[in-house]
């Protein structure tokens, strides 16, 4: 395994925010083109839709399959930890499946559009994206490991993310609706050929090599022993609270689906209404996750972990009271900005209880368990929903799930985050 000898080394202000802005970079170039909601996602639901005439069930479908890789991230972050291509560590990732991706998208803007043609390039982008991810995500836990940074990493990859995917939205909502006039051949080429510009961005940034983040900076690599390292992984207490408290945060069964029925249906909104509250619950979480960064260096994350867990319990309740679409998205400001809290506390725990040389398959192994819990999480509330209570009950699961994150922070050891980011030296 790599030295891990004084592995904690604070960086001077100077170099922290060159490094900060390096890896803010990162994390909008790559939250522009995540498979769950990049800019080419929405143009592309509306061609399978109007122009390939899927219908709801079938479309659901679709998504469903392209969206199983993400149920194995965690063997994506296993291959980071122990391959470096082209000898260049994360960088290595950035540059063979940004370079990848490009070429895919490039390729399929010029053949024949079909289902199938669509679920291929679907797949294999999705397979391309994860591994381009888990390169993020080992890189920024050992940034955060190594500077004494994890609270910032984390406001930072919430902050940069979110506004991203906020801006994203918007912009694929336009884009759509500017393909309308094209040919589903025109459109679809259109779409791939901006999607492979902002891969090849991607590659190009593993060319980067600011000093100022790689100097020094030790990672994990090929002369690891795999199965030692595996059972260390499986061994290494730290992971489980952490994790414990990841998969109760994101099983949701009040927040998705359930809250888009309730407030369409039973309060009569609008599906502008609708796409409205989740940009206003994004936003607010955005300066939630800065107020994060600031305090992160000024506080434990003892402190913080405990401040999230309670806003983050009491997340959902304001629903109760609300009985009109206008009154929901007036509370998606209250609940965007204790989500967002919680949230950052909750990623820099998982950044902090990463084994050293193995941030990759522990990041990744969050992601395995995000995309599984919120799919469950979603489908058991819609169960309570109909079945079970409705939307009142929904928000009663909800709280309660979120309440037992609270037992689970006492099983945090103290020694982990009992101190705060590490000040400017």
């Amino acid at each position: 395994m790599a030295n891990t000898a004084s592995y904690t080394e604070p960086v001077t202000a100077q170099r922290r925010w060159r490094i900060l802005g390096y890896c803010g970079v990162i994390v909008v170039a790559l939250n522009f083109i995540t498979p769950v909601a990049g800019i080419h996602i929405i143009p592309l639901s509306f061609v399978l839709k109007n122009r390939l005439h899927l219908s709801a069930s079938a479309l659901a479908t679709f998504t469903l399959w392209v969206g199983v890789p993400a149920y194995f991230s965690f063997a994506f972050g296993i291959v980071r930890d122990f391959w470096s291509p082209f000898g260049r560590g994360d960088r290595g990732y950035f540059m063979l499946f940004g370079a990848f991706s490009a070429l895919l998208f490039a390729t399929f803007a010029f053949l024949p559009v079909s289902e199938v043609s669509l679920f291929i390039v679907a797949l294999l982008s999705t397979i391309s994206f994860l591994f381009l991810w888990s390169g993020w995500n080992g890189l920024s836990a050992t940034i955060g490991q190594q500077h004494a940074m994890p609270g910032q990493m984390s406001a930072l990859w919430n902050f940069a993310g979110t506004s991203a995917i906020t801006t994203s939205i918007f912009l694929s909502g336009v884009f759509s609706g500017t393909l309308e006039s094209l040919s589903t051949q025109g459109a679809v080429r259109v779409l791939f050929l901006v999607v492979a510009a902002i891969m090849a961005i991607i590659a190009a940034l593993g060319f980067w090599k600011p000093r100022a983040v790689y100097d020094g900076l030790r990672r994990g690599g090929a002369e690891s022993d795999f199965l030692a390292d595996m059972k260390r992984l499986a061994r290494h207490w730290p992971i489980y609270p952490a994790l414990t408290i990841w998969l109760l945060w994101n099983f949701s069964p009040g927040t998705q689906t359930v809250l888009q029925y309730y407030m369409t249906n039973a309060l009569h909104g609008t599906d502008a209404q609708w796409g409205a509250y989740n940009a206003i619950f994004f936003a607010a979480a955005i300066p939630a996750f800065a107020l994060f960064g600031f305090l992160s260096s000024r506080f434990s994350l003892q402190i913080l972990l405990w401040v999230g867990a309670v806003l983050g319990t009491s997340q959902m309740l304001p629903l109760l009271f609300i009985h009109s679409a206008s009154g929901v998205l007036i509370a998606a400001v209250p609940i965007g900005l204790s989500g967002g809290l919680a949230t950052a506390a909750y990623m820099d725990l998982l950044i902090r209880s990463c084994p050293k040389g193995l941030e990759g398959s522990m990041m990744m192994l969050s992601w395995s368990m995000y995309a599984m819990v919120t799919n469950f999480g979603n489908l058991w509330g819609t169960y309570l929903y109909e079945y079970h209570g409705g939307f009142v009950a929904c928000v009663i699961a909800t709280t309660l799930v979120y309440a037992l994150v609270l037992p689970v922070v006492l099983l945090v050891p103290k020694r982990l985050i009992a101190d705060a980011d590490a000040g400017v030296v």
